[in-house]
């Protein structure tokens, strides 16, 4: 199997990954977004590669680049509806809303007035998200009108179109804690608490990542979740509400796992590359569905623990 790593820039994850994929047998090339120039409809050269594993940083570049190559006939993980979901807040939240999965409540604005009648319809604190964008960046609690104002006149300023959309979702009281579940195929592989005392826990923001035992419960609400939103490699942020039990949040095309296979002991990067492989010799739909039901296969097989 020949594979291409299409990224921009070859961090610890996707080192890993190259370390899976290679001792599997696949040659894998690197192809970094930058650098890479595609010629649509010209399909000769990419022939080469069975598959591509997309790990660009832009939405736009990992976007458009999976699109091009699905149109030249290469299987993409993950494929560009997928990015394009699971890129936007508000397409992730109506995919998850359609297919009956728990989550918060969102209300949605197209101006400050209207954010400002949002946001006190649902009540505070709420919290206001742009609907692009990750690792914690740009979200902010809002406790009472004063701050709702400020922040709103702050984004109208700033313009752009990511700031003409308001996506405003309750604010849910977590124990001090999130859940990030990683989904590969639809099945639930590794999950790991979030915790910090701040409200936001990514960890890119500082938080820390310990083990989350995958309960049946879990692993039957990350897998219908991640199939929502088209399936995949897929990372999965979840609350835990008292009142409502598990809440997904957020789902995340292009995960980051570096804090997560120590705490879990699980071979998270040995998993793609299988998904990967599979999806090159089966096609995506037969490689979801070969997937055996067992959980945690991935344990204790680590080398990039």
């Amino acid at each position: 199997m020949r594979i291409a790593l299409f990224c921009s820039l070859v961090r610890t994850e996707e080192k890993w990954l190259l370390e899976a994929l290679r001792r599997r047998g696949a040659e894998v090339e690197v192809l970094h977004d930058r650098s890479t120039v595609l010629e649509v409809g010209a399909a000769e050269s990419w022939r080469r590669f069975d598959a591509v594993l997309m790990r660009s940083l832009s939405h736009w570049q990992a976007f458009h680049a999976a699109r091009l190559l699905e149109d030249l006939g290469l299987p993409v993980i993950n494929p560009s509806t997928v990015i394009h979901t699971c890129s936007d807040k508000l397409l992730t939240t109506a995919a998850l809303v359609r297919a009956g999965i728990p989550t918060p409540r969102v209300k949605v604005a197209f101006s400050p007035e209207g954010a400002l009648q949002a946001i006190e319809e649902m009540g505070y604190p709420v919290v206001l998200k742009p609907v692009l964008g990750s690792w914690g960046r740009l979200l902010a609690r809002v406790n009472d009108r004063d701050a709702a104002e400020a922040l709103l006149e702050h984004k109208e300023t700033l313009g752009g179109f990511a700031h003409g959309v308001y996506y405003i979702q309750e604010y849910i009281p977590k124990p001090g804690r999130d859940i990030r579940a990683f989904v590969v195929g639809g099945e639930t592989v590794a999950a790991i608490y979030r915790t910090s005392a701040h409200w936001i826990t990514n960890t890119a923001r500082g938080g820390r990542a310990l083990n989350c035992p995958i309960t049946p419960e879990l692993a039957d609400l990350c897998a219908r979740a991640a199939a929502a939103v088209g399936g995949g490699v897929l990372a999965l942020d979840l609350f835990e509400d008292p009142r409502r039990g598990l809440l997904v949040n957020e789902i995340n095309h292009s995960m980051e796992f570096r804090n997560s296979v120590e705490p879990t002991g699980v071979d998270i990067p040995g998993a793609v590359a299988d998904f990967v492989l599979r999806v090159a010799r089966e096609g995506w739909a037969a490689a979801h569905r070969a997937l055996p039901q067992e959980v945690g296969r991935w344990n204790g097989s680590a080398s990039a623990s």
